[in-house]
């Protein structure tokens, strides 16, 4: 039977400026918890967008003329209107409190611009770089330890008209992120044709049920026992719009309405 253990991590309350990796390890020694080869640590990324500094005061912010409009138009804050256009790639639309944005290639909410867990009065944005981030806790982590882990920075995100959230990963270094089952064949031995697990999702996921969303104070957990190939292995593939069966339906919908 294939079994993995999940191990929520507390914390002291993250700061800007903190150190990621001595949270972490003052939580394994609070818990003890002793890191392993193929351990797999996942953040939550408001717990690494605050220790980077990447929390905005929206007092200290003056909307402009796009913003307030967007704003009037969504019922949303125009600070807050400002801060999401200046953090998106593009604002594909929206509904009453939320825009729905691109950036890096992701589709989320407000471009991940989030006043939860963030001060009264302030947003956190999404980390910087959290590609680059995870690559270097895994390669540090190495270096101190001799272990070889895997580096997850989470997110939540909501699904096409589905009430709740769930994990997804915006940041994996050290698994794949996608793992190819074209090519197997099915119980009843047919190819299959497109199916890809989205395994940093799924483990982004299960990480979730002990991490929690609200006052928990465990912003990471670890992730043990899993069947996995670990190596050099960086990123997680996105795919263009038109390509996505939710926004490129929508997209052809409207473009060219029956």
């Amino acid at each position: 039977m294939r079994q993995f253990q999940i191990f929520g991590l507390q914390t002291a309350l993250i700061k800007p400026g903190d150190s990621l990796l001595e949270h972490l390890y003052a939580a394994f020694d609070t818990q003890g918890l002793v890191l392993q080869d193929h351990d797999i640590i996942v953040l939550a990324e408001s717990a690494v967008a605050t220790a980077q500094g990447r929390i905005i005061e929206l007092q200290s912010i003056q909307p402009s003329e796009e913003a307030r409009e967007v704003a009037l138009q969504y019922d949303i804050e125009p600070a807050l209107a400002e801060v999401v256009i200046q953090e998106s790639d593009a604002i594909v639309g929206g509904i009453p409190g939320f825009l729905l944005s691109i950036k890096s290639g992701h589709l989320l909410p407000n471009a991940g611009v989030d006043g939860s867990n963030a001060p009264e009065g302030h947003v956190t944005l999404l980390p910087a770089d959290p590609d680059a981030l995870a690559h270097d806790l895994r390669k540090t982590i190495l270096e101190k330890t001799g272990c070889v882990v895997a580096i997850l920075i989470i997110d939540s995100r909501t699904h096409p008209m589905r009430y709740g959230s769930g994990g997804v990963a915006i940041a994996c270094s050290g698994i794949p992120a996608i793992i190819d089952e074209r090519g197997r064949k099915d119980l009843f031995g047919r190819e299959l044709k497109v199916t890809r697990r989205a395994v940093a999702d799924n483990i982004a996921s299960a990480a979730e049920l002990v991490m929690g969303e609200s006052d928990e104070q465990t912003p990471a957990a670890l992730v043990r026992g899993l069947d996995i190939e670990f190596g050099e292995f960086e990123g997680i593939d996105l795919i263009a719009p038109d390509e996505c069966i939710f926004i490129g339906s929508l997209k052809k919908a409207y473009i060219t309405p029956p």
